[in-house]
């Protein structure tokens, strides 16, 4: 029976070695990646068989050599001492074994470790370099090939499976394990040459994308296993798990070993047989239809779509625009299963945007103020703007030439857009996004050199934003975006940071001319408005004096006239009676003493000095 196994390991050996490289060389003839990647999947498989047919042969060694060692103890205590006396050297295949599996084991081990992550790196540039998806050489001859080689490996690879676990052979559950997975692979090679024979040409490079993926989780799981092996507790005669046996090759080879293990680790943690109750019976004798099941409720699921609101969805299938369903609008709608049809939404009524001129960061919408003199943004970016004022520096001592009449500004623009046309913008670019964002930049740059820096920043800053936006909508019409832009803003334009404070100091300037200029303007303003009210009031007071000088002679002439008559009729009445109206007119303003008349002889003292108050007796009657 060992000789047999042997015989099975060898078989194994060959098989993945010849179908290993026969593959190599219809893939590489056929073009097909995943092919190519998939031989060295049955190159590791030869490698791991090799070792194990090698371990077979030294096991089988020890085996005869055992049995010899019984036969001939039987023969007397004599020959037995003799063994027993050195027992080293009188079982040279079991000590070759065991040097076997204590150095080059290990050692084949790590080697596999680096075969399978250097070849996962390898595979991974390989595939990276540009070669894209070449154009296959007679696809259905390498299907019928690789099937044949596939068709041959999966029941060879059964039978040493099932040989393994019922006869307890654990070197040759390894190979079974590889013959299975080349098997599988094999397929999956011809069902991607399949999709590429009906128009998908892409799957092969996304399944060789996805081997090396494997390979690289092969790669991990040897890394995890030689970290555990060092740490592993060691009983004697206990067989072990072989290190360069994949438990991962082991499941994805031979998925009903999952049960097995679960009903084991079942079993350790409640106790008792789990695994020979019914629920458990029931679950291991339906579980393949639950699955279906499941995965046809699964499948059924995503026959719905539901798209929402203010958006639409394009829907694909295999890979086209579904014939008279191309858009789907708000609302639920129903497709055909995944991956048959696939809905891909967007935000079409949606007004979305971005920035132009820098980059944003997290702690930038925090800030309240914003000042020239402080960067507003992670990454800004300067522009060339033109200016009417020419410099007035001197020219270079070294160039001999005045500085050119442009200016630098970091602008921070937004721009809202909004898409109007859906297939337009999915299906005529791969990156609509990034070239709408590419065409305004551009349109900003060619706008910025032909505008002055001055009204840029002031006057002409809406008018310009509304220039912007039909430059960018006539880019975006004529390359057939799909997009409408809505606004573009340049409410943050100002001069770069490091020239932040300067252009303060000179804006500054400027605006203290300026109010010094209408300061001017007001006091010559004010002195002529007073200079002429007052040349006015000395005017108007002019006329009033003559005009009443006028009236007085006139009123005095008249008077006159009025008087003669008067005094013609009584010229003593008369003169007394302007006697007394002078003196009551000139003399109301003095002091006034009256007396008693009298015939004695009087001397009147009079004090001339003016009172500083008056008394009763002073007082006007």
């Amino acid at each position: 029976m060992e000789r047999n196994i042997q015989k099975n390991g060898l078989i194994n050996l060959l098989l993945l070695l010849v179908v290993g490289v026969a593959a190599f060389g219809v893939s590489r003839y056929a073009h097909s990646l995943g092919g190519q990647v998939t031989s060295a999947f049955l190159g590791l498989g030869a490698l791991v068989a090799l070792v194990s047919w090698f371990q077979m042969r030294l096991e089988g060694r020890e085996r005869l050599e055992q049995l010899e060692f019984d036969e001939i103890t039987r023969g007397g205590a004599a020959s037995a001492t003799l063994f027993n006396t050195q027992q080293a050297e009188a079982f040279p295949a079991r000590r070759a074994r065991e040097q076997f599996e204590k150095f080059f084991v290990p050692g084949f081990t790590v080697g596999l470790l680096l075969l399978k992550g250097g070849g996962a790196w390898w595979f991974w540039r390989w595939l990276g370099q540009g070669i894209g998806t070449p154009a296959l050489a007679q696809p259905l001859v390498a299907m019928a090939i690789l099937g044949l080689f596939a068709l041959v490996l999966f029941p060879l690879g059964r039978f040493s499976a099932g040989l393994a676990r019922l006869e307890k052979h654990r070197l040759l559950q390894p190979t079974a394990n590889w013959l299975l997975l080349g098997s599988y692979l094999l397929a999956l090679e011809v069902a991607a040459l399949g999709a590429a024979q009906s128009g998908f040409p892409y799957l092969d490079l996304f399944l060789a994308r996805a081997l090396c993926w494997l390979l690289a989780l092969l790669a991990v799981e040897n890394l995890l296993t030689l970290l555990l092996e060092i740490y592993r507790p060691r009983v004697k005669g206990k067989v072990v798990q072989l290190l360069y046996d994949s438990r991962l090759v082991g499941v994805i080879s031979r998925p009903e070993s999952i049960l097995t293990t679960v009903a084991h680790t079942l079993d350790y943690q409640f106790g008792f047989k789990v695994s020979e109750t019914w629920f458990y019976q029931f679950l291991r004798q339906y579980s393949s239809r639950l699955g279906v099941f499941y995965f046809l409720i699964l499948l059924g699921s995503t026959c719905l779509v539901y798209v929402q609101p203010g958006e639409e969805a394009l829907l694909e299938r295999f890979g086209n625009p579904a014939p008279g369903r191309e858009v789907l609008g708000s609302g639920f709608h129903a497709k055909l299963p995944w991956p048959l049809e696939k809905a891909y939404p967007f935000r079409t009524q949606e007004i979305q945007s971005f920035d132009v001129g820098f980059e944003h960061d997290a702690k930038d919408e925090q800030e309240a103020a914003v000042l020239w003199t402080v960067a507003h943004y992670k990454d800004e970016f300067r522009l060339l703007v033109a200016s009417r004022e020419q410099s007035d520096v001197l020219p270079s001592a070294a160039t001999g030439r005045k500085a050119p009449p442009v200016s630098l500004l970091s602008v921070g623009i937004p721009v809202q857009y909004q898409i109007h046309d859906l297939q337009a913008w999915a299906y005529n670019y791969s990156d609509a996004g990034q070239l709408l964002k590419e065409i305004a930049t551009r349109e900003v740059v060619r706008f910025l050199v032909g505008v002055d820096v001055n009204e840029i920043m002031s006057t002409a800053r809406f008018a310009s934003g509304e220039e912007l936006r039909r430059r960018i909508q006539a880019q975006a019409d004529e390359l057939k975006l799909g997009v409408r832009i809505l606004f573009v803003g340049l409410q943050d334009v100002h001069p770069p940071v490091q020239v932040g404070a300067a252009y303060e100091k000179y804006v500054g300037s400027k605006q203290t001319r300026e109010a010094d200029i209408l300061k001017a303007r007001a006091y010559a303003i004010h002195t002529n408005a007073l200079a002429n009210a007052e040349a006015t009031r000395r005017k108007l007071a002019a006329s009033a004096e003559s005009t009443r000088k006028v009236a007085a002679a006139q009123a005095t002439e008249s008077l006159f006239t009025n008087q003669m008559p008067a005094f013609q009729a009584s010229p003593a009445v008369y003169s007394q009676r302007a006697y007394l109206q002078t003196l009551a007119r000139d003399g109301s303003g003095a002091r006034k003493f009256i007396l008693a008349v009298s015939n004695s002889q009087e001397v009147l003292l009079l004090n001339m000095e003016d009172k500083l108050r008056d008394e009763f007796l002073n007082m006007p009657l």
